[in-house]
Parts: C-alpha cells; sequence; structure tokens
C-alpha cells in the first residue's frame, strides 16, 4: 500500500514543500520530513455477537519524534487507511511544533464504521488493538487520543488493557479519558473552544468584534462543532447552519443553539429537528457567511466547489478540510483562512495538559486550563499572522513555514544517526 494512495496524503506532502521551498528550508530536513518515521498495519479479529469472528485492519503511524513522544488520536471510521493516518500524523508532528509543544506527531485508527458494532463489540475492538500497538505507545513513547469514532470510554479502555498488560496502573498512556480516571478538566470542548479563540483573534487583527451581525455555519455539530457554536452563541453570534451526516439545517435568523444541542445529545439526527430548513452539507459550505467552520471530514472544500463558497473567513476545525487548491482559490479572492495546524490545535493542547497533570499527579481547576490554553494559542496564532506578513504568504502556508522552522531547527541541533 503506497503513502500516496490518499488524496489527503498528496496533500499535506505538497503543503510541506510548498512552504519549504518558500522558507529555503534544508533540504536534508525537508527530504527526512516527506515520511514518516515508522509506521505499523495490525489486524485485529473480534468475536461478533452472533459468535462470528471479523478481521479489522488497524494502524498506528508515527510521523516525526524529534520534539518528544508522539501524539495523535485513534481514528475508527470506513476510511481510514495507512495513506490517511500517515498524513494525519505527518499534520500532527506541525501541529504540536507549530503550539510550541515538545511532542512528536503521530495517528492511528482502525478501518471500522462503530456505528456497525454493540459495545461490547466495541470494547473488544478497542483491547485487542491496543494490544496489538502496544509496543509502540506509552507515556514516554506515544499517547493516543480520541478522534473521530472515539470518545472518553475507549480511551479509559486503551488505558485499562495496557494497564493490565504492564501489572499496574498507567494513566498517562493516552489522554482524552474521563475525569474520573485522570482526564483534565476542559479536554472535551478544548478543540471548539481553540477554534473560537482563533476567530477572535484573528477579528482583532482585522479590527473588529465577534457580536450579533456576524453569522456562522458549521459544517459537523461533533466533538468540535457542538463546543465551538456553544461558545459563539454565547458571544452574540448567529449561528445560521449547522450539519451532521444526516444532513444541514438553515435558519437565517439564527439557530436556538441550546435546543440543538439537546437534539443531538438524545441521539437524534438534525435532519429531523423541527422548526428548522433542510438543506445539504455542500449548501452549508456555499452560505454566504461571515465566518465558515469545517469542522467534520478532510477534503470538503476542494478546486470544485471552492469558487462558490462565500464565507469571509473560514475557520479550519477539522483536519484537512480544504486542499491545497482550495486554499489558493480563496486566498486569492480575499477570503482569511485560519489553518487547521492552528485552529484545531486546542485538542492536542490541553492533551499535553492531561498528560503533565497524570505525570505529576497533580490536577488543576478549569480557570487555570483555558486560561493557559488561551495563552498558547495566542502566542502561537501571533506567530502564524507575523509569518504571514513577512513572507507574504496565505496563513495556511504561514503556519507550516513557521512549525517547519521550530522543527528544522531540533533536528539540526540533534544531527542524523547513526
Amino acid at each position: 500500500m503506497s503513502l500516496f494512495e490518499s488524496p489527503f496524503f498528496q496533500d499535506a506532502f505538497s503543503q510541506l514543500e510548498s512552504a519549504g521551498a518558500t522558507m529555503n528550508m534544508d533540504p536534508n530536513v525537508l527530504e527526512r520530513l516527506k515520511y514518516p518515521k515508522r509506521a505499523l498495519q495490525v489486524s485485529v479479529p473480534v468475536r461478533l455477537d452472533d459468535g462470528t469472528v471479523k478481521v479489522f485492519e488497524g494502524y498506528r503511524v508515527q510521523h516525526n519524534m524529534t520534539l518528544g513522544p508522539g501524539k495523535g488520536g485513534v481514528r475508527f471510521h470506513p476510511h481510514v487507511s495507512l495513506s490517511e493516518t500517515a498524513a494525519l500524523a505527518m499534520l500532527m508532528t506541525f501541529k504540536c511544533a507549530l503550539v510550541g509543544l515538545p511532542l512528536g506527531g503521530a495517528k492511528g485508527g482502525i478501518k471500522v464504521d462503530p456505528n456497525d458494532l454493540s459495545r461490547a463489540e466495541l470494547q473488544a475492538l478497542t483491547r485487542r488493538y491496543t494490544t496489538e500497538i502496544s509496543m509502540m505507545i506509552g507515556p514516554d513513547k506515544d499517547i493516543p487520543a480520541p478522534d473521530i469514532g472515539t470518545d472518553g470510554q475507549t480511551m479509559a479502555w486503551m488505558m485499562d488493557t495496557y494497564s493490565q498488560l504492564g501489572g499496574y496502573a498507567v494513566p498517562g498512556v493516552v489522554t482524552g479519558k474521563p475525569i474520573a480516571i485522570g482526564g483534565s478538566l476542559g479536554r472535551a470542548e478544548s478543540t471548539g473552544k481553540g477554534v473560537v479563540f482563533c476567530i477572535n483573534f484573528a477579528y482583532e487583527k482585522l479590527g473588529k468584534k465577534v457580536g450579533t451581525s456576524t453569522t456562522v455555519a458549521i459544517h459537523g455539530f461533533g466533538k468540535v462543532g457542538m463546543p465551538a457554536a456553544q461558545d459563539l452563541d454565547a458571544q452574540g453570534a448567529k449561528i445560521v447552519a449547522i450539519s451532521d451526516v444526516s444532513g444541514a439545517i438553515y435558519n437565517p435568523k439564527g439557530l436556538d443553539i441550546p435546543a440543538c444541542v439537546e437534539w443531538v445529545r438524545s441521539r437524534k439526527y438534525l435532519k429531523d429537528m423541527p422548526g428548522a430548513e433542510l438543506i445539504t452539507n455542500e449548501q452549508l459550505l456555499e452560505l454566504d457567511v461571515d465566518v465558515l467552520i469545517p469542522a467534520a471530514i478532510d477534503g470538503v472544500v476542494t478546486k470544485d466547489n471552492a469558487h462558490r463558497v462565500k464565507a469571509k473567513m473560514i475557520a479550519e476545525g477539522a483536519n484537512g478540510p480544504l486542499t491545497h487548491e482550495a486554499v489558493d482559490i480563496i486566498s486569492a479572492r480575499g477570503g482569511l483562512i485560519i489553518p487547521d495546524i492552528l485552529c484545531n490545535a486546542g485538542g492536542v493542547i490541553v492533551s499535553y495538559f492531561e498528560w503533565v497533570q497524570g505525570l505529576q499527579m497533580f490536577f488543576w481547576d478549569l480557570e487555570t486550563v483555558n486560561k493557559k490554553l488561551h495563552d498558547i494559542m495566542k502566542l502561537a496564532f501571533d506567530k502564524v499572522w507575523e509569518c504571514s506578513q513577512k513572507y507574504k504568504v496565505n496563513m495556511k502556508q504561514a503556519a507550516f513555514i513557521a512549525s517547519l522552522d521550530r522543527i528544522q531547527g531540533a533536528m539540526r541541533l540533534r544531527g542524523m544517526w547513526p
């Protein structure tokens, strides 16, 4: 299986090469960053509730660990592949470096639709996967976290499995855990909160402020989109559209976000929600709004539909929701894009906080977590903004340049072995 199989890896690769050329990066360092440090493919056999055994494909990829242990989520999704996982691991390397964390980039996943499995089957799947990758992970090696299709319960099963294999509790092996077993306050909503921080930072740079006249559309009303909607709603912004896999709902006067949250948490699809117009996810992306937050999956805005995207600002809540061609098209018409490795870094930042708290066995209050998150994201945003001005490039390319500058310095200092 080729790393270049997925358009997602090809796109991440292209962005790396483009940023490297713009900053005149050391070609030897650039060459090393094009490929992951190591990748593991595993078979994950599970005995289903009907007694039959089904084997799933699983992966764990570590892209670069120059700055510290690997860090990256575990994704349960039908489209998981080695190529996609490698691309996500690469983006994690750049994300951790950009926000100044002492962590490298990694990612994992299983090719499965978790909705097709019972709770018992999911637990068996998670525990077997953890066992198969156990030689690669650990508090000082590589620390997984939740991603699409996984959650705090998944992390609890992973932590318990790893701990059972070692014979003692190892809470630091994963982050995104429930509070009761060493999770951090603020972790669940951290990615969405970071997205909103970045939108506010951008508005400040433009001499504006988020308020009642600010219209927002959010593609994906899940772990990222939901807390982002709640925070923006609290600031008075008008959330006119949100979506999930069933489609999108739209109300030009603004949606009742608390009611939407309650509806979705009762495990109902948005398409069935009364009092709102049903539109497609594609139509949502093309609404004439001030801010568009693509917060679901990668590759939703491409060269084919970028010309129809009217939002003045795009905050990439998901990983790689805009292809590099789409970034060029939207930037050329004056749209401001807050790049994914900056915009959605809140999750890995608070995961880092959780890891640190677990190692110290000393836990912080929510105010401390959110204050530290805000400060780290502000420093990173300002760095990317300055890079954009210095190199006269869009924010997406500026984020890669700022990240690569830190990684390049560290790789040169450590040297190559042997």
